[in-house]
């Protein structure tokens, strides 16, 4: 079957082994794949292999990276090089030559880029013809290199000295009313560093309105797991995964988000760990994975088979499925006691360590196993056979991504997963525990030095002891509430450290709404996107040094820290030389606006600026668990945040790892929807492609689940096309189905026919942010609910 050609295609399928490097890195056939029309064609081949490498070389190529950057790969993930700008995977203290991955390349090869965005690129586009390219060709056009404000006299963006626009800001910020009519946006990319003084400095102008892109994904897990185990982040090390004999990976796309993590899951399949896929999809890099790191894999054509079950949940369905494992492990317990056999639970940790089980095995048993059922979308069959593997294993770790994360009861499951966790004692010691994966590579350390909207009174106090200061107290606004704030006119300047707000955000049409009504516009940023044209009434674009280049401060290359999804921190140096001279770091903007704002007396902003060294003693100072901290980092590998639930210390009210008891919730806006219109309401999944990280698009292809050269495409059930009396090939319109009155629309979607349970649809982010209403979020973490939209599919007229 073909989809429709798309203008901007890209390269389709598999490398072959035969056409080795000469093949990959010739440029007259980098262009035909680049011609390559749109197509649907199922993917056959394993994850990565040769056709892993075949992308490198594109991406490389197409991005113009001078060889003489090619060997800042070899550094990347390396003790002495830089991390990695893509995911927050962990590296190993005792790094291989090769700690890359495909993705990790294209996120290198996007800021390593030979193309340039010049003040001359902007002199000869208006923002409104801006407006019409794709958020892919606004990638492509390469490096920002000056510092930009808009004239709306042209409709263009013009050069502006570094100390006009620092002025512009402050003007901006001292002239609100109120310090809370401000909003200060930051990205996972940001180092510990620039997030720490960005903090310090938002809470002295007097505000703790800090949305930031953990909001949009993990923050259920944020909020989830200091109710059960203390502390809002995973208990497991990688080492762990050594030690494992059992991983349950729930709601997460290694083989796409985090490649690296499926070197350790070959080497967990290879000694014969059993690893369990729980996803509405199948992801090829679950099934099977060629290792480009394993020459002898790679010459015979071999793979490994990494996943030995999958459990398909409905989505929205993990909540249910996680308490009727719990539900089935009561129940085998329940039966070994009464045959006076060896226990299922771990009795001795339950009643060492944890508080209100009896409450929560009494509501277990009470559950009705009919609802477990319809609810999870998974037979009792497969949940039991779930349960059997879960009992069997002695050391298990559970992993998530945001397939938990983004839905109305994120939080309550987050709770079940700790609770089944709990069960068998699986946190706390060696090879066993709590995973959460996280995306962009700093965004857990952004939360951890302060990038906060509910910060707790404790880090409040030491932090104003630090500085001499009296912070904020009142909870500050996350993404959700700003954007809302915003269309209320009460938040009037917008400033980003990094980011794509604007296209990022849920309910497109109204977040473009409320960044149009802004006073003023800032994003601190590498290239080009749809949120400098999506601007305020005034708008800066101020052009930031990436992780992969040498950031020289005070005469000294200096280096930043980052905490991946580990809690392990280290230190990152660049290697290239920047993309223009008039580029700043953002350590050294995020000081030249503090000190345009708020003036340097108290605070020595732009001494900070000139040794990062010395941001890193005010952090040892400010916040626990950095004791040390220019010293520690000397360390290879860095070192690890103490995290008291790894040692079964729990900072809860009662001491203790506490259950939490949850109810099935019927009352749903899916049901709700469902009411209405049937069964013609489809749940819908937004999902990323192959070749893209977060917002950012490499290219328009998506091989591993057979998609190439088009993005506006909808997967879709072969008996759902049936039903709806549709079929693969035709083209839709998608509407959500929501009860504020508001029309949510997206619209020409190719209908692809696809392996996802009845009632789910799935299709790619940014392009079905439209139909995720503003509201519409989990509770307690106030995410958007991206993974569980109700919609109606309407065939597209001719």
């Amino acid at each position: 079957m073909r989809g429709a050609v798309h203008p901007n295609g890209t390269a389709p399928g598999n490398a072959s082994r035969r056409g080795g490097c000469k093949h990959m890195l010739s440029g007259v056939n980098v262009v035909e794949e680049l011609k390559q029309e749109g197509r649907i064609e199922p993917y056959k081949h394993a994850a990565a292999g040769w056709g892993a490498l075949k992308y490198v070389a594109l991406n490389l190529i197409k991005e113009k990276v001078a060889g003489t950057n090619y060997k800042t790969l070899f550094r990347q993930n390396q003790p002495d090089g830089f991390d990695c700008p893509g995911c927050a995977w962990p590296d190993r203290e005792k790094a291989s030559t090769f700690e890359f991955c495909e993705n990790g390349v294209k996120a290198v090869a996007a800021e390593a880029t030979g193309k340039r965005v010049t003040p001359a690129f902007f002199a000869a586009h208006t923002v409104a013809e801006l407006m019409e390219q794709s958020d892919y060709e606004l990638e492509q056009h390469g490096r920002i290199t000056d510092p930009m404000v808009y004239d709306p006299v042209t409709d263009k963006y013009k050069p502006i000295g570094w100390d006009d626009a620092y002025q512009l800001i402050a003007r901006h910020l001292n002239a609100l009313d109120d310090p809370h009519q401000a909003a200060f946006y930051t990205s996972g990319r940001a180092s510990n560093e620039a997030a720490f003084l960005y903090q310090l400095f938002v809470r002295m102008y007097g505000t703790n309105n800090f949305p930031d892109c953990s909001n949009m994904c993990h923050e259920a897990t944020s909020r989830g797991l200091p109710g059960t185990v203390g502390v809002g982040k995973g208990t497991v090390l990688l080492d762990d995964f050594e030690h494992a004999d059992t991983i349950l990976v729930f709601g997460q796309n290694p083989a796409t988000n985090h490649p690296r993590m499926l070197g350790e899951l070959r080497e967990c399949a290879k000694r014969g760990a059993t690893i369990v896929s729980i996803n509405p999809l199948r992801e090829r890099g679950l099934e099977r994975f060629t290792s480009p790191q394993h020459p002898l894999e790679m010459l015979v054509g071999g793979s490994t088979k990494i996943a030995s079950t999958f459990i398909r949940p409905t989505l929205g369905g993990d909540f249910a499925l996680l308490k009727g494992v719990a539900k089935r492990l009561v129940e085998m317990d329940d039966a070994a006691q009464a045959a006076g056999a060896e226990r299922v639970l771990d009795v001795e940790f339950l009643d060492a360590h944890t508080s209100n089980f009896p409450a929560f095995a009494d509501d277990l048993r009470a559950e009705s196993w009919d609802l477990l059922i319809e609810e999870s979308g998974v037979p009792f069959a497969e949940i039991d056979a779930l349960t059997q593997i879960y009992a069997k294993g002695r050391r298990v770790i559970s992993c998530w991504g945001m397939g938990l994360t983004q839905h109305k009861n994120s939080v309550a499951t987050i709770h079940m997963l700790s609770n089944v966790m709990m069960m068998r004692g699986n946190i706390g010691r060696e090879g066993a525990g709590l995973c959460p994966v996280r995306g962009h590579s700093n965004v857990q350390g952004n939360r951890t030095v302060g990038i906060e909207d509910k910060p707790t009174q404790a880090f409040l106090d030491r932090l104003g002891k630090a500085f001499d200061f009296e912070p904020p107290r009142e909870h500050g606004l996350d993404v959700v509430e700003t954007i809302a704030e915003m269309l209320e006119g009460k938040v009037k300047v917008l400033i980003g450290l990094g980011g794509n707000f604007s296209i990022a955000t849920p309910d497109t049409p109204r977040t473009w709404e409320a960044l149009r009504m802004c006073e003023l516009s800032v994003h601190i940023t590498t290239k080009l996107n749809r949120s400098h044209l999506v601007r305020g009434k005034e708008a800066l674009i101020l052009p930031t040094l990436g992780r992969t280049e040498i950031d020289v401060q005070g005469g000294h290359a200096q280096g930043v820290t980052v905490e991946d999804s580990m809690s392990m921190v280290h230190v990152s140096y660049g290697m290239n030389i920047p993309a223009s001279k008039n580029l700043q770091s953002e350590i050294a903007i995020v000081a030249g606006i503090a000190h345009a704002t708020l003036g340097s007396k108290k605070v020595p902003w732009l001494g900070y600026a000139e040794d990062y060294a010395r941001i890193r003693d005010a952090i040892e100072k400010s916040i626990d668990g950095f004791d040390g901290y220019n010293e520690r980092i000397k360390q290879p590998g860095g070192f690890r945040l103490r995290i008291a639930s790894s040692e079964r210390i729990w900072l809860t009210p009662t001491g203790k790892a506490q259950f939490i008891v949850h109810p099935v919730e019927r009352d749903t806006p899916i049901k709700r929807a469902q009411a209405l219109h049937g069964q013609r309401v489809m749940t819908l999944m937004t999902t990323r492609s192959h070749d893209q990280y977060n917002t950012t698009i490499y290219a328009l292809d998506d091989r591993y689940r057979g998609v190439y050269g088009q993005r506006r495409v909808v997967f879709v059930n072969a008996e759902d096309l049936k039903m709806l009396g549709l079929a693969a090939g035709e083209w839709v319109d998608m509407e959500t189905v929501w009860e504020d009155g508001v029309e949510r629309r997206a619209d020409r979607f190719l209908l692809v026919e696809y392996d996802i349970p009845r009632g789910c649809i799935g299709a790619y982010y940014p392009e079905t942010n439209p139909l995720v209403p503003l509201h519409s979020v989990g509770d307690i973490s106030n995410t958007p609910t991206s993974k569980s939209v109700p919609v109606l599919l309407h065939r597209r007229a001719a």
